[in-house]
């Protein structure tokens, strides 16, 4: 019950999670992969989950989620040894792929009928499905299966073409690494194990040091994560290679790893009934022992593997014969021809069912390509004759709307031309009134919108250009030049001289850089610390999120500088000194300049106090405000905020942020 329970409670988390994060990979896929990854360590449970998730992607209509589940359905019976539903499936999976155009759901289909193809030997149409199954998976970057597809066709070179053979193992390494994952690193491994076992030469001992080194350490990651390995049986083969290495290499060999890793190889076979690993594992240490004279060892472990092989539920006429066969070398050598004859006896019996078995798998093996090539053939020429016949119904339906749409259209043509002529004349009319109506309301409101953009700037001038600033400024020269200041004097008319300059052009410009508004601001800031005796300071900060050589409306920041020096720091006492700080940052989504001017000044409650005692009004922060609203048509964020600066350190003052846009 409770493993029924987390067996559904799995299901449930993982559709909730491909619902949480789209991605290419469906639920319905997760759960066959599921059922897929356990068909190891519980055949039944694996059948089980894959056919509950081909029934719910049939459910759900879905063609794309059905051809993986048939794929991964073929690739489990593979692994049973059931030719018949492997390809059923194999099939199936192929067929169904022609009605979508999925990259992924197309590679799954062939990987499917490159295994059938290369489980009943037919080797050159294997090769072209896992081909282009592999191309495919290399399209969507999905290593793990390019990994395992590029070792297998390693495997369908070898041995004809030793090139190709390195070529995809290599790449079947290059993608496991990609991947991360050990399946996929062990079984690449191997692949390129098997290359640098084919290329050993006799008496060669440096390529045997390299291949012994390489399996080495690709036994020692295959035990470090053996948790995480799926494929028990390709554990079980990189025992197998190192101890095969062991006996290939010079004498004396190490006899004791050989039997350390035959052992483990013979372990990993009986616990998990890999038939093929377990043969080769007695078969070797049985023929070590055959060769090195102990010939009751290896009597006894050929013995063994009959007996273990007797007790299985099944019986392998393949493994039997090889084994009575081996028994037979050894009574040979042992010169017991008593025992001899008993072997040979049994190992007829076996070899004569081996033979039977044998040939009627090549029958089926024949049987199975002729009937997959054949049904392949009959879809497609039925696809065919089906989309002739689809062409064919729809040219009929295409002529009969021509024909309709032509008589309707004609009726249409002679009814509405009579209507037409009658009210031509009225709708010409109307449309000379309206042309007229149109243009003397485009004339009354241009000029408006100029009257108005006119009066707007002649007050931003006067505004820009205070006459009590000017008849400060002009003083400030005057005192220079009577006190023989001449040095001070020249650079301050200078300086006055250049802002007057840059407000003039800047007034009739529509954009400006921010730099010349920086420019212009930083004339305007030290004309106002010469004029005040320097008592405050300043400082412009641009963040790297600035562009360079953006454009900005002018002349909309000195208004709020000329209130944070008149209004903040010129009350201050003397004894304190002043701090203008101003900083630039950009936001590229609203293509906005926020510009945030801060002045530790006596604060907005104070200057509000000395504005009512002055009696003064500035339209500077009005006008600009008028501005920003006019921009905020095609800038909704134009605007400004004057904030009171929180104290800090008993320091007061004023913050303005003002969002300016980027034309």
């Amino acid at each position: 019950m409770k493993n029924s329970l987390s067996k559904w409670l799995f299901y449930i988390f993982i559709l909730f999670f491909s619902y949480t994060n789209a991605q290419e990979i469906s639920s319905i896929e997760k759960i066959a992969a599921y059922g897929y990854s356990k068909r190891f360590s519980d055949s039944s449970a694996s059948k089980k989950i894959q056919l509950q998730a081909l029934a719910l992607a049939k459910k759900k209509k879905n063609i794309d989620d059905e051809v993986i589940c048939y794929s991964y359905l073929a690739l489990t019976q593979r692994r049973l040894l059931h030719l018949r539903e492997f390809a059923r499936y194999a099939d199936t999976a192929f067929i169904l792929a022609e009605k979508t155009n999925k990259i992924r759901v197309k590679a799954f289909a062939s990987l499917a009928q490159g295994a059938l193809k290369s489980y009943i030997d037919d080797k050159p149409q294997a090769l072209d499905n896992l081909l282009k199954s592999y191309e495919l998976f290399s399209k969507i970057k999905a290593h793990d299966q390019c990994a395992k597809i590029a070792s297998d066709i390693s495997y369908l070179f070898s041995p004809a073409s030793p090139e190709k053979v390195k070529k995809y193992s290599r790449e079947a390494l290059q993608h496991a690494a990609k991947a991360g994952d050990p399946e996929s690193q062990l079984y690449a491994r191997l692949a390129f194990g098997g290359y640098l076992t084919d290329q050993l030469e006799t008496g060669f001992k440096e390529g045997w040091i390299i291949a012994l080194n390489f399996f080495k350490e690709t036994v020692a990651y295959s035990e470090r994560h053996a948790h995480d390995i799926i494929s028990k049986s390709n554990i079980g083969i990189a025992y197998i290679n190192l101890a095969d290495l062991y006996s290939k290499g010079p004498k004396p060999i190490d006899e004791s790893a050989m039997l350390v890793n035959l052992e483990k190889a013979t372990a990993i076979a009986q616990k998990y009934n890999v038939k093929i690993i377990y043969r080769s594992a007695i078969g070797l240490q049985g023929m070590y022992f055959t060769e090195k004279g102990d010939y009751t060892k290896a009597e006894l472990l050929f013995i063994e593997g009959i007996k273990y092989q007797q007790s299985l539920p099944y019986t392998d006429n393949y493994l039997l014969a090889t084994f009575y066969n081996c028994l037979k070398e050894v009574a040979v050598k042992r010169k017991d021809y008593e025992a001899y004859f008993a072997y040979d006896t049994l190992y007829s019996k076996y070899n004569q069912l081996k033979y039977n078995e044998n040939t009627q798998k090549l029958l089926q093996n024949a049987d199975a390509r002729f009937e997959s090539s054949k049904k392949i053939e009959r879809i497609k020429q039925l696809e065919l004759e089906n989309e002739l016949e689809q062409q064919n119904k729809l040219l009929g339906y295409g002529i009969a709307g021509v024909l309709l749409i032509g008589l309707v259209f004609m009726f249409r043509s002679y009814y509405f031309r009579q209507r037409y002529y009658l009210k031509r004349e009225e709708i010409l009319k109307q449309e000379q009134a309206n042309s007229e109506l149109k243009v003397q309301l485009m004339e009354k409101e241009t000029i408006e919108n100029l009257a108005a953009r006119l009066s707007l700037e002649r007050r931003l001038l006067r505004s820009q250009m205070d006459p009590h600033f000017i008849f400060n400024a002009l003083g400030n020269i005057q005192s220079m030049i009577l006190q023989k200041d001449t040095i001070p004097a020249v650079s301050y008319l200078n300086k006055f001289a250049k802002l007057t300059r840059q407000i003039l052009e800047q007034s009739r410009k529509e954009t400006i850089s921010l730099e010349e508004e920086i420019s212009t601001l930083k004339n305007y800031i030290e004309l106002q610390q010469l004029r005040l005796n320097n008592s405050f300071e300043y400082k412009i900060v641009c963040d790297e999120s600035v562009e360079d050589g953006i454009l900005i409306p002018p002349l909309l920041i000195q208004p709020f500088i000329e209130n944070a020096v008149e209004h903040g720091l010129k009350p201050k006492p003397k004894e304190e000194k002043g701090l203008l700080l101003l900083n630039f940052t950009q936001q590229p989504d609203h293509k906005n300049l926020i510009c945030v001017i801060k002045d530790n000044g006596i604060g907005l409650a104070a200057s509000r106090k000395l504005k009512i005692k002055e009696n003064h009004q500035s339209l500077s922060t009005t006008i600009t405000d008028e501005r920003l609203a006019k921009m905020q048509k095609e800038h909704p964020f134009a605007g400004f905020q004057v904030l009171e600066r929180e104290s800090e350190n008993g320091e007061t003052g004023c913050i303005v942020i003002i969002n300016i846009p980027i034309l």
